[in-house]
């Protein structure tokens, strides 16, 4: 399990070693050239005339940063820009956008909102009978697999803690997700019910960060509230 990921999403546009460069920037936020160089096994020439090529394009831009503590001369570091993030699919994010417009404006915002978590409810329905007698390698694969088909670029590590951190390198709803918040809750719901298990988010896009990143952690077997839970840490910290 520690590092499984699913590489079905793909940059729109791209193929070959490219794609697989603004892939590696998506996840990491942030690659030096040899650390691209490392991961993808491209020699260094090799992924410095793709960056070169990504540059001109307008995906991928770059700043100097000092790395490794701030001992040497400071590096090129590459991040892909407003239009490499672009690359990625939004899951008919514009056709979602308008049809809420319109529930909004006929039925009102709580209609909306029940219509985005309706969509989480029908795919743990869809996932229940899979599930069922499922081993938990087998759920994390099924459901990880789930959220890479629907464009959330998962990636599990397990933790020296006996948990899972589940991070969501991409949100295919972004723009819903800031106008209707809700969904975020929907989503975290659903972790919860189709692991089995405690969910806590740690990072949230919609807040600003590079991910959405969740500790999921087994249910408490006694007291108020045992089962499938979620709780958001910023939240917990408030209180």
């Amino acid at each position: 399990m520690e590092g499984a990921t699913t590489n079905g999403l793909r940059p729109l546009g791209l193929k070959g070693p490219r794609a697989d460069i603004v892939r590696e920037l998506k996840a990491a936020g942030g690659l030096a050239a040899r650390e691209i160089s490392c991961q993808l096994r491209l020699s260094a020439n090799a992924v410095r005339h793709h960056l070169k090529e990504l540059e001109a394009a307008g995906f991928v831009g770059h700043d100097r940063e000092h790395r490794g503590g701030g001992v040497g001369a400071p590096t090129y570091v590459y991040r892909l820009t407003s239009d490499g993030e672009a690359l990625f699919p939004s899951r008919y994010e514009d056709a979602v956008s308008r049809l809420l417009d319109h529930v909004v404006e006929k039925e009102g915002r709580a209609a909306a909102v029940e219509v985005l978590e309706a969509r989480y409810r029908e795919l743990a329905d869809e996932l229940r009978p899979i599930l069922v007698d499922a081993s938990p390698a087998e759920r994390w694969a099924t459901v990880t697999r789930t959220l890479s088909d629907e464009g959330y670029m998962p990636e599990v590590h397990a933790t020296t803690l006996g948990t899972h951190l589940l991070v969501e390198h991409n949100c295919p709803i972004k723009q819903v997700a800031q106008r209707f918040p809700e969904v975020c809750e929907a989503e975290a719901r659903f972790l919860a019910e189709v692991l089995e298990a405690h969910v806590t988010r740690e990072a949230h896009i919609s807040s600003g960060c590079g991910a959405c990143e969740y500790q999921v952690g087994p249910v408490p077997l006694a007291g108020p509230g045992t089962g499938p839970s979620f709780t958001d840490k910023k939240t917990r910290e408030l209180q």
